[in-house]
């Protein structure tokens, strides 16, 4: 019997196994990108309520000690109308928001507040709409209550 010599038979992808797998690839990232993207939107804005009921809560707690809230997010907490929130700036924990207050004055008093966190351009939160608290329990994302 007269045998042909074997070739090497050479492992690895042809060229239309790549490209099937390349053109998966990117399905997938075309389903995943945007729920990932929610899901961090969503974690960031979470964490900005969470934020915003931590210094309501101080609110409340200088209500007590004053009869008066306090209007300034930056300054030193001393328990004290007179005093601030306590926190190093106005922006949120992952600099994605900015905080403020504003409130109803009557006799050099503030007695009524409502903290403000407004999502900052060129993060991932720019178009999530405003959060919101206010003295009277109100809390408002947009125009829809959390």
């Amino acid at each position: 019997m007269n045998r042909l010599p074997m070739r090497p038979r050479y492992g690895g992808f042809t060229l239309i196994e790549l490209m099937i797998a390349v053109a998966i690839v990117g399905v997938l990232l075309r389903i995943a990108l945007p729920s990932y993207q929610q899901h961090v939107m969503r974690g960031s804005r979470q964490a900005a309520q969470s934020e915003l009921l931590e210094m309501s809560n101080l609110e409340e707690k200088i209500y007590l000690n004053s009869n008066a809230y306090s209007t300034s997010i930056s300054g030193g907490y001393t328990a004290l109308a007179t005093g601030g929130l306590g926190r190093t700036n106005s922006l949120s924990r992952d600099s994605k928001y900015t905080y403020s207050i504003t409130g109803t004055t009557s006799s050099g008093l503030t007695l009524t507040y409502t903290i403000t966190a407004t999502p900052n351009s060129g993060t991932s939160q720019a178009s999530d709409g405003t959060l919101s608290i206010s003295s009277t329990g109100t809390r408002v994302w947009g125009t829809t209550t959390w």
